[in-house]
């Protein structure tokens, strides 16, 4: 590098709009490095930043690079798409039950930018599909907790397969016992318990009319993204269905608005005994759920029980007679 351009090298910074976009961009770099540590999927980080505008699409690209790439090791591999891809099901399906594994995918579209992709947030997808042929596609993948030489650089290899249409085998280093991602919660949560407690805080005058809740649009209720729950009893035996039917109840007497929808090998599934019955739900599987409703709330805690309850100690969930409602919210 001749003198001339080293010298130039942080001009940038020499004005202070240039120093302060350096200093908020290295800013919002540290927090999302705090997510991917975390076990958070950079992808879901970054897309509710471009939402909120916390952050702008020219940022997207270095700290993905600087965060996956340089800081915590992810394999990735970049290419133009051999073929045009409709569905990202048999993707999500898979990934699923990676439960040692974040995988990321960078989708570059000529007319549309750039969609960040989660194979387990299916909004994202639902907004790029169809993936154009020859646009390219980068693709990240990394552990959450230590793993063998060659374990991301396979699964990477069975990413773009599962992209494809292709299978993938199991692998040991992909899945772990309990699963170690962690899952945004819908941030509309905390919006909606606020004005509850300002309004024990702050009496309300006599002549002060209360204020009538706006109706909801009918038909307009919001569902969460799916969420995997490893299995990691032997079996889904009858003391986990019935753990699970518990778990739900208290959760839906909570939240009478909301409902839970399970999900197993992309079925809806609406007797979760037929979990039960079939005997194909066994130690490592992913059964999916997601929450409907105008404002899903508790989504973590419900994972944290419906985990428990797919576990070994489904048991501390059927104390009490028959037709008992838990309260667990």
């Amino acid at each position: 590098m001749t003198a001339s351009i080293r010298n130039n090298q942080l001009n940038l910074l020499a004005r202070k709009a240039g120093y302060n976009l350096a200093l908020r961009h290295f800013r919002a770099a540290q927090e999302f490095s705090g997510d991917v540590g975390d076990g958070f999927n950079l992808a879901d980080a970054l897309n509710l930043a471009l939402e909120s505008e916390k952050i702008q699409e020219f940022q997207v690209r270095p700290v993905v690079n600087i965060l996956l790439a340089e800081k915590y090791g992810y394999a990735f591999k970049s290419e133009n798409l051999k073929e045009k891809v409709e569905s990202f099901d048999n993707l999500a399906k898979v990934v699923g039950g990676w439960t040692n594994l974040q995988v990321v995918f960078v989708y570059t579209d000529a007319n549309d930018g750039i969609h960040l992709l989660n194979p387990e947030d299916p909004e994202p997808w639902e907004e790029a599909l169809p993936l154009s042929r020859d646009e390219c596609i980068t693709c990240y993948v990394g552990a959450l907790s230590d793993v063998r030489s060659g374990v991301i650089e396979a699964a990477l290899d069975d990413a773009f397969n599962l992209l494809y249409g292709g299978k993938a085998r199991s692998r040991a280093g992909f899945a772990v016992s309990g699963n170690l991602k962690q899952f945004f919660e819908n941030e509309d949560e905390h919006a909606v318990e606020e004005p509850a407690v300002r309004s024990a805080e702050i009496p309300v005058e006599k002549t002060q009319q209360p204020v009538s809740p706006q109706p909801s649009p009918g038909g307009s209720k919001k569902l969460t993204a799916k969420i995997a729950v490893n299995v990691t009893n032997e079996l889904f035996h009858n003391g986990n269905v019935e753990a699970w039917k518990r778990i739900i109840e208290s959760y839906k007497l909570k939240y009478p608005g909301l409902d839970v929808l399970i999900w197993y090998e992309g079925e809806r599934i609406n007797d979760i005994n037929a979990l039960f019955k079939w005997g194909k739900v066994k130690h490592g599987v992913p059964i999916m759920y997601s929450v409907s409703g105008d404002n899903p709330v508790d989504i973590s805690k419900l994972r944290k029980y419906l985990f428990e309850g797919a576990s070994q100690r489904f048991e501390a969930f059927l104390h009490g007679a028959p037709g008992t409602i838990l309260k667990l919210f």
